[in-house]
């Protein structure tokens, strides 16, 4: 039974950490396999103007829903908010077949977001529990190595399964892993203390403003909008580049994959990095990682084997990025309201990526010409990040 973590116990890594990660691998491959495809499936129901709203408006309701989930983390308890989140992604993956209107399907990828509002706040707040301070670096970059796999088996296996079978296919295929993800959560054991559990009421979902954000993790959330806004821009505009560049069928994902392979290598290797030197100083090294891809796809994007180039390094600048943010996250965050500080990162994250996507699909505008803009942009706000990582945040030992 998974139980918080004390310095005096000598087991980091209990059982219940092992199944969460297996939890996340399924969650992240069920909606990341849909990606390579839905730009075309909306494109043949004549939405083809509004792509970029396939990414911002699954993050519009997983950003809205974020201090509802953090606060009912702190409240109801870390498994309740993961099983809703799964279920979410479980039920969608079913209406899909039937979303064959340009307003039905965007409204399906609407509720869809509540998926991701839920469940990775619930995970992160988990792991927090059951990790110690000084293995939480390397614990977060474990745990991202599961929802790595996901992330790129699932663009990989996605245009495969829509080749071989059918899109439909595709579409029950992925709510079968969000079923999956809903039945290892059922084996874990609550963390959240019994002294500060309550039972779910409607009144918990009245919040206050105090209750939306926290103020003590402001830098770690601001780096995360910074530093996320290109990834909602490269979900948007990337299968359509892929395509440009003679990538068709399953070799649509081949950007997805090698981003997410490369960092979940990184990951693993990296995992302890920010615990041995510090949360700020591997930030400002992924900041710079990811400036450069953005500035490789945005000026010699032009070849396949650069484009996967820019795809790699991408890779290595986020698998650095996304669990030294988690931590340093955490480190800030006060323990009985860890919920509501890990909704706050990651309502910034939702806001980095569905400002990207908006901002990508109305730049690019479906003008392959056009495509070195969207990446220049992004490639300005990383710029921002890197100047207010090396200017503005003072570098400490790993607990910022």
């Amino acid at each position: 039974m998974p139980t918080p973590a004390s310095a005096a116990s000598p087991k980091v890594y209990t059982a219940g950490f092992w199944l969460m990660c297996l939890s996340s691998f399924f969650f992240f491959m069920s909606f990341n396999m849909l990606l390579p495809e839905l730009p075309d499936y909306l494109a043949r129901m004549g939405g083809g103007d509004y792509k970029g709203y396939i990414i911002a408006l699954f993050t519009l309701t997983a950003g809205l829903s974020r201090p509802f989930s953090g606060k009912l983390a702190d409240t109801v308890g870390r498994i309740p908010v993961m099983v809703f989140g799964s279920l979410v992604c479980f039920v969608c993956g079913f209406f899909y077949p039937w979303a064959t209107t340009v307003t039905g399907f965007l409204l399906l990828r609407l509720v869809h977001g509540f998926s991701t509002g839920f469940k990775p706040t619930g995970t992160a707040a988990f792991i927090a529990d059951i990790i110690p301070l000084s293995r939480r670096g390397e614990a977060m970059g474990l745990l991202g190595v599961a929802g790595s796999l996901g992330m790129a088996a699932g663009p990989a296996l996605g245009p495969y399964i829509t080749a071989t079978f059918s899109l439909n296919t595709l579409f029950y295929c992925s709510s079968g892993l969000a079923l999956l993800s809903l039945a290892v959560q059922g084996t874990m054991t609550e963390t959240l203390p019994a002294a500060q559990r309550q039972p779910f009421s409607w009144s918990l979902l009245r919040l206050e403003w105090h209750e939306v954000l926290e103020p003590r993790v402001f830098k770690p959330a601001l780096i995360t909008m910074l530093c996320l806004f290109p990834f909602g821009a490269i979900l948007t505009v990337v299968p359509d580049q892929s395509v440009a560049l003679g990538l068709k069928g399953a070799d649509k994902g081949l950007f997805y994959t090698s981003y997410t392979l490369t960092s979940l290598l990184v990951r693993l290797v990296a995992g302890r990095a920010s615990d041995t030197y510090g949360r700020v100083p591997v930030l400002r090294v992924s900041a710079g990682l990811l400036l450069l891809a953005l500035l490789v796809l945005a000026f010699m994007g032009q070849s396949v084997v650069l484009f996967l180039t820019g795809a790699v390094l991408f890779g290595l600048g986020a698998g650095l990025n996304s669990p030294t943010l988690y931590a340093w996250t955490v480190d800030l965050s006060h323990p009985e309201r860890r919920g509501r500080a890990v909704a706050t990162m990651y309502i910034a994250l939702e806001v980095g990526i569905g400002l990207g996507a908006l901002l990508a699909g109305w730049l690019y505008d479906n003008t392959t010409a056009r495509l070195p803009y969207v990446h220049l942009l992004s490639a300005a706000l990383l710029l921002v990040a890197l100047v207010y990582l090396l200017v503005a945040v003072r570098s400490r030992p790993a607990a910022q």
